[in-house]
């Protein structure tokens, strides 16, 4: 997460269009005419399997995307890439990016089964020269693989004020708003990164094995699956001793209050059965509101 302060009147992703793009042109070995033209039928649109392309889409997502990093347990990862020539020999480019991972808290927004349903658009980002359309054609082809590929049939987003979004990409795509998020967010400083980090964060398996290094305890794999902890199976001490660090921890953490964000969700199925299916019974446990049009608010 950040705390900096943005205070444009246009939203941050289009202000660093503006101030990356000699750059990118550079970088890509394009001119303002190469890419003047330029379709969604130019670039190829792939999941990103290996490391090297996962490597790559972070270092990209650090320049392009408003946040600067990639968010907790991302899952799926996807990429956009411009082929500037036909020769063989000519490597692709990297243009755009869109990242799924973990919803920050699961919800009952397509009844009991949401948590195996739902996945959250954490990160997306578009090089500058890239044409206006390929981010919101990039997102509805991740999410459409994901519902051919995936359980997953629930696509929640949030677009943040603090950086003048209103969430357009989501508005072009026809996704739901659901208003904004709940209450005032809490963002602390990560102790062993510098990093911001959401207030859960205090509380995740790492970070106990964390407490359990600083007051000499040795770890035990057992006390942990995946990303749970066992409790149960841990000595009392124990217990009580990584959970009154925890809360040390969380008491001493700088914090940032960050405002409400816009809350966006997108129902798909894999036929329009199901997808008929899904949206009625989304519509009937949840309110699909106007979109917002004042940015900054």
């Amino acid at each position: 997460m950040t705390d900096r302060q943005y205070n444009e009147s246009h939203s941050w992703q289009y202000d660093i269009r503006l101030r990356n793009r000699h750059a990118d042109l550079q970088d890509a070995g394009l001119t303002e005419s190469d890419v003047e033209n330029l379709h969604v039928t130019n670039f190829r649109f792939t999941p990103l399997i290996r490391e090297d392309s996962r490597q790559q889409a972070i270092q990209f997502i650090k320049r392009h995307e408003w946040l600067g990093n990639i968010s907790q347990y991302t899952t799926h990862w996807f990429g956009a890439y411009y082929q500037p020539s036909p020769d063989i020999f000519c490597r692709p480019i990297l243009a755009g990016v869109i990242l799924m991972n973990m919803p920050n808290a699961f919800s009952t927004m397509l009844g009991a089964d949401t948590p195996q349903l739902e996945r959250l658009i954490s990160r997306g980002a578009c090089i500058s020269w890239s044409p206006k359309c390929l981010a919101s054609a990039l997102l509805m082809w991740s999410i459409r693989w994901m519902v051919t590929h995936t359980q997953y049939r629930l696509f929640t987003a949030y677009a943040d004020p603090a950086a003048k979004e209103l969430g357009t990409i989501y508005q072009a795509c026809n996704f739901y708003y659901l208003g904004k998020s709940a209450g005032t967010a809490v963002r602390c400083v990560n102790p062993y990164t510098g990093k911001m980090v959401n207030d859960r964060f205090f509380r995740y398996v790492r970070a106990y094995k964390q407490y359990a290094k600083e007051l000499g305890i040795e770890w035990q794999n057992e006390w942990a699956q995946g990303q749970s902890m066992c409790w149960n199976v841990m000595p009392d001490d124990v217990v009580s001793a990584l959970r009154e660090r925890s809360r040390w921890h969380y008491a001493q953490a700088s914090k940032v209050f960050v405002s409400p964000k816009h809350k966006y969700a997108m129902v798909l199925g894999r036929t329009s059965k199901e997808t008929k299916r899904l949206r009625q019974l989304f519509e009937s446990l949840n309110s699909n509101l106007p979109y917002p049009k004042n940015r900054g608010e």
